[in-house]
């Protein structure tokens, strides 16, 4: 059973930094992202940067270019989200995800989140 554990959430002033990690286990997939989505209350789930097991360079939502990085280990069993110059506007509940894709398709897993809040 595949699992995605989140930590390093909480509460942070503006212009201030966090830095979250997911750690997955569970799971043998060779072709996946790993990364982070966000949903602010009353707005859709959106993505925010992603990293793939195939290589190459990142890739970042453009709100958060600039400002966050995230990287992972070698077999990228352990992302993290370093956020820096955080605005309000990135209070959110943050979530860890795999998108897969195998011969019989693709699929997504989700970590249960964990809540980004940022004082103004």
């Amino acid at each position: 059973q595949v699992q995605l554990v989140e930590s390093g959430g909480g509460l942070v002033q503006t212009g201030g930094s966090l830095r979250l990690s997911c750690a997955a286990s569970g799971h043998t997939f060779t072709n996946y992202n790993m990364g982070w989505f966000r949903q602010a209350p009353g707005k859709e789930r959106e993505f925010v940067a992603a990293i793939s097991r195939s290589g190459g360079s990142p890739d970042y939502a453009d709100s958060v270019k600039g400002r966050f990085t995230i990287s992972g280990d070698n077999a990228l069993n352990t992302v993290s989200l370093q956020m820096n110059s955080l605005k309000p506007e990135d209070t959110a509940v943050y979530y860890c995800h795999i998108h897969r894709t195998s011969t019989w398709g693709q699929r997504d897993y989700w970590g249960q989140g964990t809540q980004v809040t940022v004082s103004s």
